[in-house]
């Protein structure tokens, strides 16, 4: 399994090679980064939750491929501003725990700022 570093090495290159950093600052990347989310949401729309079910069975070679486009945004978005996204994740993951603890929101949907009264 491949981590955070090499797989942003990966994608350096991939544009590198190919002299694109020039087309590469923030707005375009973070537009990049959208329209391929937007791309994974395109497999899931206008389906029954029991079509999903079948879809991601028959298409999930094409799902891997969307989210993959997106890794490849983010990565090479972190990259360029020199953020460490593991760090952020990490960190990130640890607000998220604090904002929602497990006794206050195990099985509960609710926002964090809905979560305050309970």
């Amino acid at each position: 399994m491949s981590n955070i570093k090499d797989l942003t090495k990966k994608v350096r290159e991939f544009r590198d090679a190919r002299d694109w950093k020039q087309f590469h600052n923030p707005k375009d990347l973070a537009i990049s980064l959208t329209l391929e989310a937007a791309e994974v949401l395109e497999h899931f729309q206008w389906k029954s939750p029991q079509e999903i079910e079948q879809y991601v069975i028959s298409n999930s070679k094409d799902i891997a491929e969307e989210l993959a486009d997106v890794l490849y945004w983010v990565l090479l978005m972190a990259n360029d501003l020199h953020i460490d996204v593991s760090q952020a994740f990490l960190d990130k993951l640890q607000k998220n725990e604090a904002k929602y603890p497990v006794e206050k929101s195990k099985g509960n949907h609710k926002k964090y700022t809905e979560l305050a009264g309970e």
